[in-house]
């Protein structure tokens, strides 16, 4: 139980007092944290797990999905989600793994995507999951209106081992697109991320493996401290 002074709903009477289910549920935003790599213990979902405690120490409900341990397709084109008075308008059409997770996403206050960035944009895994989280949210009325029932803060994570303005363009696309279907969205990068245990018995002598491995211990802990601090922004109540 949590004790404050209780603000007005509707016809409730402020009073100092306990918070009731109803408003305690209001205080505690629902984050859903959902990680791209098929690595679930990698660069990304370090990242990632890192906002979700920052999201969790604002009092936040959170759950974290892994992407690669579902069984789903990407979007089919179908656009049974265009259909006015279809069953599925406004929703993707397809059911498989991934329906109950978009539902979560759709019901969600804070969203968190992380991702590794392969061949200039995310993992396929993640597309998809944005296929069908983005496609069935517009129309393509005159206005473009947007079918979710709200608003949603996005913060996105993303890991590469290019050079940290590499793939700056990329980035600012994905924001620009997420804030207008989504809601608000920001985003934390890694770069030049540490990959091979020993870099000698594999084809990279193009990095410097002195360099890299000072990374782990000096920027990393700075990078998941960013992510921290934007899971537990995006999760504190305004």
């Amino acid at each position: 139980m949590v004790c404050y002074i209780c603000v007005s709903f509707n016809n409730y009477e402020p009073v100092a007092g306990i918070l009731t289910e109803y408003e305690e549920d209001i205080m505690n935003l629902k984050v859903l944290a959902i990680n791209g790599s098929a690595r679930k213990n990698g660069n990304s979902a370090t990242m990632l797990k890192n906002a979700v405690i920052g999201a969790e120490e604002a009092d936040a409900k959170t759950r974290l999905v892994n992407l690669y341990s579902l069984d789903y397709k990407g979007c089919t084109g179908c656009v049974k989600c265009k259909l006015l008075s279809g069953k599925s308008f406004g929703r993707c059409a397809q059911r498989d793994d991934l329906t109950t997770v978009l539902e979560e996403a759709i019901d969600s206050d804070v969203l968190l995507l992380a991702s590794p960035i392969y061949f200039n944009d995310v993992t396929g895994a993640l597309r998809s999951f944005l296929e069908r989280l983005w496609f069935p949210a517009i129309t393509y009325t005159k206005e473009r209106k947007l079918l979710y029932p709200k608003r949603i803060k996005v913060g996105m994570i993303f890991t590469t081992n290019a050079p940290s303005d590499f793939y700056s363009e990329l980035y600012n696309g994905m924001v620009r697109t997420s804030s207008w279907i989504i809601g608000d969205t920001e985003y934390v990068a890694a770069a030049e991320t540490w990959q091979f245990n020993d870099y000698s018995k594999y084809a990279a002598d193009m990095f410097d493996v002195d360099a890299r491995k000072r990374r782990p211990e000096e920027i990393f802990p700075q990078e998941c401290r960013m992510a921290y601090e934007m899971g537990k922004r995006l999760a504190t109540v305004q």
